[in-house]
């Protein structure tokens, strides 16, 4: 077996790698979508010079996959099929995700993997969320919330630490891993990284993105626009040992 991982630079992408290798399963590689406008993850924001000092402080090789601001489906499976095309064409036969209990979201990795011939690994598959959170929490991975849902979660959580005090502060009916796309995270230390991952917390802005209309909208009636809060990280290399992790400021509530 010759896995790739799907690191989106959060919580369940370093749970699903620590579980892996509970699992006697390795990772030869990283797999991340950036937006090719802005050079961030997509949906994290946070800045490529970041992830590839994740990658680094994980000791992973990394490949990315960039994607426009706003693709529809058509061109983000041309994007996504090329990508799995090439890593096949090195010898990768597996590809792994962090997924928990989406099952449609499940089915369709399957799809598109099945294009192209590799196979899916599922780590974390059916655990539960909170549970899963309380094993982050002990076995001391560290990691901020780098990005906030509005409509399912107050912005006031942006640029909190993932530790005991956000799991009881969680709002009820919110899931505790963001699996709902509440909320997510960026992880800097823990048990499978070489070092910490050194940054400062900027300030914490707001956008907004329209619902998705077009020949690839997938919602029957029109839908409000979405709000998101987004902590910006700013990479640092000197004296930031005394301050990754924590916000310099952030939006009152």
């Amino acid at each position: 077996m010759n896995a790739f991982l799907n690191w989106s630079g959060g919580k369940d992408s370093a749970l699903c790698l620590h579980y892996a290798g509970q699992q006697g399963l390795s990772f030869n590689r990283l797999l991340t979508a950036i937006n090719e406008e802005t050079g961030r993850i997509a949906m994290h924001g946070v800045p490529r010079q970041l992830l590839e000092a994740q990658a680094a402080a994980l000791g992973k090789e990394l490949t990315v996959m960039q994607l426009p601001a706003a693709p529809g489906m058509q061109e983000y499976e041309a994007v996504l099929g090329a990508t799995h095309l090439s890593l096949q064409s090195e010898g990768f036969t597996h590809a792994a995700y962090g997924d928990l209990f989406l099952e449609d979201l499940r089915r369709y990795r399957e799809s598109e993997l099945s294009k192209v011939g590799l196979e899916p690994l599922f780590p974390l598959w059916g655990m539960n969320t909170t549970e899963l959170l309380e094993e982050f929490i002990r076995l001391r991975f560290r990691a901020v919330v780098v990005a906030v849902n509005e409509s399912l979660l107050p912005r006031s959580f942006c640029g909190r630490e993932l530790d005991a005090s956000f799991l009881n502060d969680l709002p009820q009916g919110v899931d505790p891993c963001g699996e709902n796309g509440e909320y997510h995270s960026f992880v800097y230390d823990g048990p499978v990284f070489l070092r910490p991952v050194l940054f400062a917390g900027g300030a914490v802005v707001q956008r907004s993105y329209p619902a998705p209309r077009g020949k690839d909208d997938c919602f029957a009636e029109p839908q409000p626009e979405t709000v998101f809060s987004f902590l910006e990280l700013i990479p640092e290399r000197k004296n930031a040992s005394r301050r990754f992790g924590r916000p310099l400021r952030c939006l009152a509530d």
